[in-house]
């Protein structure tokens, strides 16, 4: 989503960026002397970050900053959540007030070419979509010609728009809103016949809706939108969450999660020999600990104290939840079942 329109942030941030890139550790060290990793999430996006009654963020994208937490710090609750506005958080990261975000950030080649960030591992394989009222009578996105679409300003949204209504020849309008909520009122208000974002920020938006059956998603998918976490460029950093994250799609594919991994590892002779590389005191992934200088038992810590990605997906977006979403048949799945998210090998 964000568009990579950070100019000034990253031309004053250019020499310590590039510094970072040849230096590997020193954002990692930081966190672990910190013993917090500063995290940002989108202040309002339910099934992927709100704040609960006590103020702290849950969903699916807050769950991948205590994986970050639990890997590096051996504590998930050392990950300091904070919800920022959607286009300030990449130039918080060039500014070096956050380590990592966990939103909807798409990653595109102009963005990856920044100095000051650094893309590391793809969460989640969405695409771009529109919402509009039921009372429109509108059944698909090729009946919007002439529309007025509410959109964020400073987004890659634009820009797909603007493809897909050329491609289709068609005249369209457009209100640049940047603040989420004052977009959003607009929308739910009637200025705009359509609302444009990624599928599931569509369906986490329309639940913020006075009557969110009132809305509806159009089956069109204009775009491809791999939402990515993103770092604050050092190598040691990046390999912690790559890897944090390779643990939790590995145990998704063993069939290991938060609730039976005790009893995985007490009979871990017994296990697969995948399952003993995870966890195995002498295994992959502690000789990994040793080399990315992280607490031994990372792995075991990543999936009992967060999960596994599916466990995760499940939670906070699954058939069970309000946004009743399955991954089988989605990119989302398993590569073993189709889709795109592919297990590297522990070994």
């Amino acid at each position: 989503m964000l568009r990579s329109y950070l100019a000034a942030a990253l031309a004053c941030a250019a020499g310590l960026a590039l510094t970072s890139h040849a230096q590997a550790g020193p954002v990692f060290d930081e966190v672990v002397s910190s013993g917090k990793l500063v995290c940002l999430v989108s202040p309002s996006a339910p099934g992927f970050s709100v704040p609960d009654s006590s103020g702290v963020f849950q969903g699916f994208n807050a769950d991948f900053c205590r994986m970050a937490a639990a890997a590096i710090l051996g504590d998930a609750s050392k990950a300091d959540i904070r919800g920022i506005g959607f286009s300030d958080s990449l130039k918080s990261l060039v500014s070096r007030q956050a380590h990592i975000a966990s939103r909807s950030v798409t990653e595109t080649g102009t963005r990856s070419a920044d100095p000051g960030l650094a893309f590391v591992a793809t969460t989640f394989y969405d695409g771009q979509g529109f919402m509009v009222p039921k009372a429109l009578g509108v059944k698909s996105a090729t009946e919007l010609k002439g529309a007025t679409i509410c959109a964020e300003d400073g987004s890659t949204t634009l820009l797909n728009i603007a493809d897909w209504f050329a491609a289709h020849g068609f005249e369209y309008k457009v209100e640049n809103i940047a603040d989420k909520t004052a977009r959003l009122q607009a929308f739910f208000a009637g200025k705009c016949d359509a609302y444009a974002s990624d599928m599931t920020a569509l369906a986490a938006d329309r639940r913020l809706a006075k009557n969110p059956d009132d809305y509806e998603l159009l089956p069109e998918i204009i775009s491809a939108e791999p939402l990515t976490l993103v770092a604050q460029p050092d190598e040691t950093l990046e390999k912690a969450m790559r890897w944090a994250f390779q643990i939790m799609l590995n145990a998704d594919e063993l069939g290991i999660n938060s609730t039976n991994v005790d009893a995985a590892i007490a009979d871990l002779d017994k296990q697969p020999k995948a399952v003993q590389r995870l966890f195995a005191k002498d295994g992959a992934t502690a000789d990994m600990a040793a080399k990315m200088k992280l607490p031994a038992d990372w792995a075991y810590q990543v999936i009992k104290q967060v999960g596994s990605y599916g466990e995760v997906f499940d939670r906070h977006l699954g058939p069970e939840t309000p946004f009743k979403l399955k991954r089988e048949g989605s990119q989302n799945a398993s590569a073993s079942k189709g889709g795109l998210m592919y297990a590297y090998p522990i070994r």
